[in-house]
């Protein structure tokens, strides 16, 4: 009864304060979709990371460090170096163009079609995979860790079905009615709770398997079995060491660069300065990332191994062992925010991207802000609900939520990075080898994983990460072949929109060396 009762009050608590500090939402472009480009470093870092540190990933990537050890760290510490880049390169010019959405970008630099295949791209990714995903493994957690199947008296099934409706519809209202401003304040409390729940749920249970010492857990938990120590993933692992030199770079500069429900956060940046000390201070937690998304599903291999038929349950059972009640009633409240947090982050892209890039630009060109914005909430409700239905039909997928998620979204996140790098780094590639390249690299990832990959004995065929940087570069070939044959007229220029004051923070590169040579350095200490 106490954890039920800190689980609904800490859940108020942090709706309530969103609702006051977000006020009425203005019904603009900016107002809506970019918070009225008014956000500072701090909002911004909590976002990015409460975004991405929800259940598909808290779970998930624990579920993963149960079964293989501490080498799928890699997850989080190469994300820092992705947000170093993105930082550095890939915000300044966004900023300095003004877009609201990453297609708007396509468009300028290619043309509208182009930008309309990636916002299909982009929302198909997010109905039949994100959302879905998030939904699940938030309402998996929840109905672990408070044994609801028995608490209700209904099946797991029915349980399932009732927490992802219920996750989907508060999400919604966040996401639909309040707009990015109310998604940012309510990640940023969110995310406190999160870091401070997280960070505790490994003290405590380092305590746990160490009666009372956290020395004596590290050094219980290492001896148990020092080879799940070593972050250098051999070729049968999910990770293998040469991915990362293949399409772990590639996917983790797409999620944090390019990808619509993170970047928007560093869009509506007051200045160029805040933005990239938000992200700066985002990857510098993304080093800490492992503390409370790696160890305490190796701590949980030492308690469980043998128990848990699902490697995805670690998690929430660790959880429900570890903390006392009244505690694990405020963690149950931080993780379903995080749960909140990536769906209505990713739904408040969604209706960012159907409003701007499909409605006003295909439908109703002269759209006031005020109608865009009214159209854009009524296709969230939209999605949400297909999110809803689809949710509970992906329980008990074969590799796990975490891997499953990155390998499928391979069918829309290396074609629309190929198209962007390309588009910043050249000025006479046209707007035919951007539609060639999104759309072959689409249709060939999917042949490759859905109809070739099955034909071949599990474990012979190419890791995924390592055919998206074969897609990556062939497709960057073809860009570059078309490009000369048939070039642009003119060369392309990025126009400054003064929209936002687009100076560099001074400190920018200097603070991304050191969290780059960080991250190298952690894996020379765990090889």
């Amino acid at each position: 009864m106490i954890g039920l009762i800190s689980f609904i009050a800490f859940t108020v608590l942090v709706a309530t304060v969103s609702y006051w500090l977000t006020g009425k939402t203005e019904e603009t472009e900016d107002g809506y979709f970019l918070g009225g480009r008014s956000l500072t470093a701090g909002f911004i870092a909590a976002s990015l990371l409460l975004t991405n540190l929800s259940t598909e990933q808290i779970i998930g990537l624990n579920g993963q460090a149960f079964t293989e050890g501490i080498l799928v760290m890699c997850w989080e510490t190469l994300a820092a170096i992705a947000m170093v880049v993105t930082a550095l390169f890939l915000l300044p010019r966004y900023l300095k163009g003004g877009i609201t959405t990453v297609p708007q970008f396509l468009e300028n630099r290619y043309d509208t079609t182009t930008k309309t295949i990636a916002s299909i791209l982009f929302l198909s990714g997010y109905v039949i995979v994100f959302l879905p995903v998030v939904l699940y493994s938030g309402a998996l957690a929840m109905i672990t860790m408070f044994d609801i199947p028995t608490l209700l008296n209904v099946s797991e099934t029915t349980a399932l079905w009732i927490f992802v409706w219920g996750i989907g519809f508060i999400g919604s209202i966040y996401a639909v009615f309040g707009g990015l401003k109310a998604v940012v304040i309510s990640d940023t409390l969110n995310g406190i709770g999160l870091l401070i729940g997280g960070f505790l749920l490994t003290y405590l249970s380092f305590r746990y398997i160490g009666d009372g010492s956290v020395i004596n857990g590290v050094t219980n938990l290492y001896n148990f079995d020092p080879s799940r120590f070593n972050a250098i993933g051999g070729p049968t692992s999910s990770v293998p060491i040469s991915t990362i030199f293949s399409g772990m770079m590639l996917v983790q500069l797409f999620y944090w660069g390019t990808n619509q429900a993170i970047i928007q956060r560093a869009l509506g940046a007051k200045n160029l300065k805040e933005g990239q000390k938000g992200l700066l201070i985002a990857a510098g937690f993304k080093i800490l990332g492992p503390l409370i998304l790696v160890i305490p599903g190796m701590i949980a291999y030492y308690l469980f191994k043998g128990q848990v038929d699902l490697a995805d349950q670690a998690y929430p059972l660790l959880v429900k062992t570890v903390l006392p009640s009244a505690m694990m009633g405020f963690f149950a409240a931080v993780l379903f925010g995080a749960v909140l947090s990536s769906f209505n982050s990713a739904l408040n892209s969604s209706v960012t991207l159907f409003g701007l890039d499909i409605y006003k630009e295909h439908f109703n060109k002269s759209a006031s802000d005020k109608k865009v914005v009214k159209i854009g909430k009524q296709f969230g409700v939209l999605l949400a609900i297909l999110s809803m239905f689809i949710a509970p039909l992906i329980a008990n997928v074969p590799d796990g939520l975490f891997g499953y998620l990155q390998e499928v979204n391979g069918c829309y996140s290396i074609p629309i990075l190929t198209i962007i790098i390309v588009g910043y780094l050249t000025k006479f590639v046209p707007a035919i080898a951007a539609k060639v390249a999104i759309i072959s690299g689409s249709v060939l990832y999917s042949i490759s994983q859905f109809v070739i990959k099955p034909i071949f004995p599990e474990g012979e065929y190419p890791h995924f990460l390592h055919i998206m940087a074969i897609l990556f570069i062939t497709n960057i070939i073809l860009m570059l072949i078309i490009g000369k044959l048939f070039p642009r007229d003119t060369a392309y220029e990025l126009l400054d929109s003064k929209k936002v004051d687009t100076q560099e923070y001074n400190y920018a590169k200097p603070i991304g060396l050191v969290i780059t040579i960080v991250v190298i350095g952690s894996y020379l200490v765990f090889s």
